[in-house]
């Protein structure tokens, strides 16, 4: 009889061990994940993180079944939720995941809490714990030891600080997504919706169109590189969609390394040097994207420009005065130009569901700036650009 409390008295005693060691490394982990994702401003190559466990189990369900959504405002307005409400989602599992370790502190370490009740147990150790951290002292259950004491300050004061990085996080997120959302909605009277190279190239044909073409492309190398650095550091961005259903970040991106790439490989009008450095730093952005998300580089399963419409693309052009050298030298220069993003971009493009854009612009493409509710169509852009 004495021997079997006794095997029970070390078991529960055993239990309680386990449940404070626990406690003790959940928290640690938690606040090293939340440390990583909120206040590490930097990519972090540690495979295993909660945040990026949470996302792979939240992203693979929810882009299935957007898959299943024909392509369209129905798929993107779907799309759209899931940047967000992941956010605040991934915030929430924090906070639980911290309640319930000082929750297994307080049954682990013998808290002994009084409760005006009289009940006593996990139960009332996880009520205690979240009562705690959301700082509302309602005090029908208090600590009754030093311990208890101690966890119920050091709880409290990690739940105030969590709630100031949440405040301070959110509206970082917000204005982060708003600089990104600028450039690619003045994208649209200049390379249209979806952009193309073609477009935004002979919109930029005229007088004085290489100078506006070299400042253009000169907003968009610090623009990749704000992108390069925002969604590195908060890859949840990534997720966040553009307001319109034909318009992506990664579309736009596309779209900038496709004019660079031909003004690198030769355009009679077009800014080469700055063409360089924007490419470089955009294409960077790309390949650091896909380490983010641990995505190998993927080339699109069609030629994004055959023979056929390269040809196509060279008379499109050539109707502003815009002329592509010609020759197996450029042609091999722009295919190799090519092969440095474009199984990047495609590769991001799977994964968030944002389609790459064509080169050249579809017949009766539908841009956004010139419809409205109202069904007012302004003139052509060629009338007013």
């Amino acid at each position: 009889m004495r021997g079997g409390l006794q095997m029970r008295y070390f078991a529960r005693l055993t239990m309680k061990l386990i449940a404070t060691i626990c406690g003790i490394l959940l928290i640690l982990v938690i606040l090293w994940d939340a440390f990583e994702t909120i206040v590490l401003s930097r990519r972090v190559s540690r495979k295993f993180r909660i945040t990026r466990l949470f996302y792979r189990a939240d992203w693979a369900p929810w882009s299935a079944i957007a898959r299943r959504i024909p392509p369209g405002n129905a798929r993107e307005n779907f799309l759209t939720v899931f940047g967000p409400l992941s956010l605040i989602l991934l915030l929430g599992a924090w906070a639980a995941g911290l309640i319930f370790s000082y929750a297994l502190l307080h049954w682990g370490l013998g808290s002994h809490l009084a409760a005006t009740d009289g009940s006593h147990g996990f139960r009332t150790d996880l009520y205690m714990s979240g009562t705690t951290f959301f700082t509302l002292g309602l005090g029908d259950v208090t600590p009754r030891t030093a311990t208890a004491r101690f966890l119920t300050v050091l709880e409290s004061g990690m739940g105030f600080g969590f709630l100031a990085l949440v405040i301070g996080y959110l509206p970082i997120v917000s204005q982060a997504f708003s600089r990104r959302e600028v450039n690619i909605s003045l994208l649209d009277a200049r390379a249209g919706s979806p952009p193309t190279a073609a477009q935004l190239l002979r919109r930029h044909g005229g007088d004085g169109g290489t100078e506006a073409l070299c400042e253009l492309l000169a907003d968009w190398e610090r623009w990749s590189a704000e992108l390069l650095e925002s969604h590195v550091s908060f890859p949840v961005l990534s997720y966040f969609r553009s307001q319109h259903d034909n318009q992506s970040w990664v579309a736009a991106l596309t779209t900038i390394l496709d004019v660079c790439a031909l003004s690198i490989a030769g355009l009679n009008k077009a800014p080469a040097r700055t063409a360089r450095l924007t490419f470089a730093i955009a294409r960077h952005a790309v390949v650091d994207l896909c380490a983010v998300f641990h995505r190998p580089p993927v080339p699109p399963r069609a030629d994004r420009l055959p023979p056929t419409e390269l040809v196509r693309l060279r008379q499109f052009l050539s109707e502003s005065g815009i002329y592509l050298n010609e020759g197996e030298a450029a042609e091999s220069k722009l295919a190799a130009l090519r092969l440095m993003y474009e199984p990047y971009v495609n590769a991001l493009g799977q994964f968030l569901l944002m389609p790459l854009p064509d080169w050249i612009p579809p017949e009766h493409a539908r841009e956004n700036w010139r419809h409205s509710a109202s069904g007012i169509r302004p003139p052509s852009i060629s009338d007013l650009i």
